[in-house]
């Protein structure tokens, strides 16, 4: 299971958990249920890709960061994504996100739009590591 959205959790909002083998891995998966939120992602070609540069003081800010850089770079760009590749290092207590993100402009015959997500929240943000990564987001629709 790569994300699963959250019933009851916030009420006039969404929210979700996405998971992985590394913390790669699990900020790839926050990205397309953020996506998968908005539009069938399987219905979001890869033709075009943008490179993404983030870096911050703790592991929550670099992903409230990193999901936020992908909603304005949506709204810059007339974009929806599909497909994130990240690479995160920390370095001088430090974390540093480089991303290449794949999607195409937004078709609305062929994108199946759904909910339009305003920003992301960092009330009730988690990362948690037992084995392997859970991130817990809330998404302001």
């Amino acid at each position: 299971m790569r994300f699963k959205f959250l019933e009851g959790l916030a009420i006039a909002d969404i929210a979700f958990e996405a998971y992985g083998k590394s913390l790669d891995e699990a900020f790839e998966n926050a990205a397309l249920a953020v996506f998968e939120v908005q539009a069938n992602t399987k219905k979001i070609g890869k033709k075009l890709s943008k490179n993404v540069k983030i870096d911050a003081e703790n592991k929550e800010a670099l992903l409230f960061d990193w999901l936020s850089e992908l909603l304005y770079l949506r709204d810059v760009h007339n974009m929806l994504f599909s497909k994130f590749d990240v690479k995160i290092l920390e370095k001088n207590k430090r974390f540093f996100l480089v991303a290449k993100i794949y999607g195409e402009k937004i078709d609305r015959k062929k994108h199946q739009l759904k909910t339009e997500v305003k920003a992301v929240s960092y009330h009730m943000m988690k990362i948690q590591k037992n084995g392997k990564y859970k991130i817990r987001v809330i998404l302001d629709v």
